[in-house]
C-alpha cells in the first residue's frame, strides 16, 4: 500500500534516511512525504501500529525485483530423470543405463528407474525385481534409494537420490 491507500489512524513512520520519526496519523505522514517529494509506503502491515516508510516507491520496487531475481539465480532446481529398463535387459545394456544414472546423480538430479512389462513378461514380475535391486546395488556408492521398487500398472518404479 502506498500514499492515499493507507487508511490507518496511527502509523509508525520511518524517514527517508532510516531514522524513526515516531507514531503519527497517516495524514501527517503523507504531508511529510509530499514535502520531501517521496512516497509513503507500508512496509509492515501486520505490526501494531503498522510501519510505513518514506521512500521513492519506483526505486523500492526496482530493488525488490532485483533481490528476487538474485535469489532465483541462486536456487537449484532438482529435476527427475527417468531411465527405462525391460525385464530381459542384458548386462552390458544395464551397465550403460547405470552409467547414465550415475551422470544424472552427479549433476544433482533424482533418477526414476522404470522397469516396463509388456505382454507375457507380466507373468515373471517377481523374478524381475532382481534387476532393480542389482541396478541400485551398482549405484550404492553415489546413490540412495528414496522410494523402493513398487509395482504400478504394467511397470515397477523405484526412485534414487544423490547420496549426501
Amino acid at each position: 500500500m502506498i500514499n492515499e491507500q493507507i487508511r490507518d489512524r496511527e502509523i509508525r513512520v520511518i524517514g527517508s534516511d532510516g531514522q524513526q520519526l515516531g507514531i503519527m496519523s497517516s495524514k501527517e505522514a503523507m504531508k511529510i512525504a509530499r514535502e520531501a517529494d517521496l512516497d509513503l509506503v507500508k512496509v509492515a502491515p501486520q505490526a501494531k501500529p503498522p510501519v510505513c516508510k518514506i521512500i521513492d516507491y519506483g526505486k523500492y520496487r526496482y530493488e525488490m525485483a532485483r533481490k528476487e531475481k538474485e535469489a532465483k539465480k541462486k536456487q537449484k532446481t532438482i529435476d527427475v530423470k527417468e531411465i527405462r529398463l525391460s525385464p530381459n535387459i542384458d548386462t552390458n545394456d544395464l551397465n550403460t543405463k547405470v552409467n547414465h544414472a550415475r551422470k544424472f546423480l552427479k549433476k544433482g538430479d533424482r533418477v526414476k528407474v522404470t522397469l516396463r512389462f509388456r505382454g507375457r513378461e507380466l507373468a515373471h514380475v517377481n523374478s524381475s525385481k532382481v534387476i532393480l535391486d542389482n541396478f541400485a546395488e551398482q549405484l550404492s556408492d553415489c546413490a540412495v534409494i528414496e522410494k523402493p521398487a513398487k509395482f504400478e500398472g504394467r511397470s515397477m518404479i523405484m526412485f534414487l537420490g544423490e547420496k549426501r
